[in-house]
C-alpha cells in the first residue's frame, strides 16, 4: 500500500490544480478515460484518480507518461487487449475489478480514449453494478475526435457535414456494420481498429456509392510524438496504407472534412495549435 506521505503529496497536488476534487474511496472503482495518448489531454478528474488509486488496471494504449503521473507505490496491472494477439478475456477483467474492490482497494480502471466509446466500459460498469460495487465513470477524449483535431482535420464544418459517424471494424460481430448504408449518408466516417479489414471496408463503402475520389486519411499514434498522417483518397487508401506500412493504433477518416487539412497546410496554419506531433512525418500521397 502507498505511504501516508505519498497520499499527502498527491492531495497537495490536487488542491493546487482544482481545489476540491472527487474522492476515490476504498472499495470503489473508477472507470476512467485517459484520452487518445498525450498526457496533456487528461481531465483533472482522471488525474485525481491517478493520484489516489491503490491499483490501476490499464489498457495497452495508455501512454507510459500517463501511468507515470500515478502516486508512488501504486500497483499496476496490465489488462490490454490488442487485435490478433493473446489477451485477457473481458469477463476476466470485469471480475478482477470486483475482486480488487472487495479487498478494500481504491481501483482505477484506466482506458485509452473514452470508456464508453468502443472501450467496453459499459460491460464493466454492468458487472460492477450487478456485484454491488460503487463506481464512477470519468469521460475521456475519444481518439476518433482527438486524433482528427491533432491532425488538423475538423470533425464538423458548417456547410460540409451535419453529422459524423464513429464506427469500429473490430469485434465479435464484425459483419454487423452495414458499411453501404453508412456510405449512403454522405457524412464523414471515422473508423476505429480498421487496419486489419481496411480493404474490405473500402470495397463496401465504394459499393455503397462513395466516389473513389472521396478524401480519406489515416492518423497513426494520434497525439503522440510519433504521430503520422497519411492523406489519400478512398479508392487508393488501402494501397497507400500498405505502401507506407501504416501500423495500428490508427484512426481512419473518410469524408470531405479531410480536405481542410490541406487548406491549413497551404496557409501554413497547421502547427502545434492543431497538431501535437510537431516534427514527425506527415505522409501525403502525391498526385500521379
Amino acid at each position: 500500500m502507498p505511504t501516508s506521505a505519498a497520499d499527502a503529496e498527491a492531495a497537495g497536488m490536487l488542491r493546487e490544480l482544482r481545489g476540491r476534487y472527487p474522492t476515490l474511496a476504498p472499495g470503489e472503482v473508477w472507470l476512467v478515460g485517459a484520452g487518445p495518448g498525450d498526457p496533456g489531454l487528461l481531465t483533472l478528474d482522471a488525474l485525481a484518480g491517478l493520484l489516489q488509486a491503490d491499483v490501476i488496471v490499464h489498457d495497452a494504449l495508455v501512454d507510459s507518461r500517463v501511468l507515470a503521473l500515478a502516486r508512488k507505490g501504486v500497483q499496476l496491472e496490465f489488462a490490454g487487449k490488442r487485435g490478433g494477439r493473446p489477451s485477457v478475456s473481458q469477463n476476466s477483467i470485469s471480475e478482477r475489478l470486483v475482486v480488487l474492490a472487495r479487498s478494500g482497494l481504491r481501483v482505477l480502471r484506466l482506458k485509452g480514449g473514452d470508456p464508453f466509446v468502443f472501450g467496453r466500459g459499459g460491460e464493466e460498469m454492468l458487472t460492477l453494478a450487478t456485484a454491488g460495487i460503487p463506481f464512477r465513470v470519468i469521460p475521456g477524449i475519444t481518439a476518433g475526435l482527438g486524433g482528427l483535431t491533432a491532425a488538423g482535420i475538423p470533425a464538423m464544418v458548417r456547410g460540409v457535414n451535419q453529422a459524423i459517424i464513429l464506427a469500429t471494424a473490430h469485434g465479435e460481430n464484425e459483419d454487423g456494420v452495414d458499411w453501404q448504408a453508412l456510405a449512403r449518408t454522405r457524412q464523414p466516417i471515422v473508423l476505429y481498429m480498421a487496419m486489419r479489414t481496411l480493404e474490405n471496408i473500402v470495397a463496401s463503402l465504394l459499393s455503397g456509392g462513395l466516389s473513389p475520389d472521396t478524401p480519406a486519411a489515416i492518423i497513426a499514434s494520434a497525439t503522440l510524438p510519433q504521430q503520422s498522417v497519411l492523406e489519400s483518397t478512398l479508392g487508393r487508401l488501402a494501397v497507400d496504407a500498405r505502401a507506407a506500412e501504416v501500423a495500428a493504433p490508427a484512426i481512419v477518416v473518410v469524408g470531405e472534412v479531410v480536405r481542410n487539412r490541406q487548406l491549413l497546410l497551404a496557409a501554413n496554419l497547421l502547427n502545434d495549435a492543431t497538431s501535437t506531433n510537431a516534427g514527425s512525418a506527415d505522409v501525403a500521397r502525391e498526385e500521379e
